[in-house]
């Protein structure tokens, strides 16, 4: 999968993402920083990424989700071939 061009200054989100404290807090900075429709979109695609990491099928993902099936192949190919940032939270996460 393709990277992002590294930028001077790329670290500054992930870093302010690592020094929030608790749910409540990020809760609230994502939904300062994201519109409404991001943080949907987001959390649809962290959800098929937990189904598919547990082995589930699309057509069952897609009744439970309402993801498209679409969004489903792309979450399915970086679970596969992606920077492994799903596949280390899902591990940590105990989510199989």
């Amino acid at each position: 999968m393709a990277k992002r061009p590294e930028r001077a200054d790329g670290d500054s989100l992930y870093e302010a993402i690592l020094s929030l404290r608790d749910v409540r807090e990020c809760r609230n900075f994502f939904e300062d920083l994201c519109t409404m429709a991001e943080l949907s979109a987001m959390e649809q695609r962290f959800e098929v990424a937990k189904l598919l990491y547990r082995g589930m099928i699309y057509n069952e993902i897609l009744e439970r989700t309402g993801a498209s099936s679409a969004t489903i192949s792309r979450v399915n190919r970086s679970l596969r071939y992606g920077a492994g940032g799903y596949k280390a939270v899902l591990e940590r996460d105990g989510s199989k």
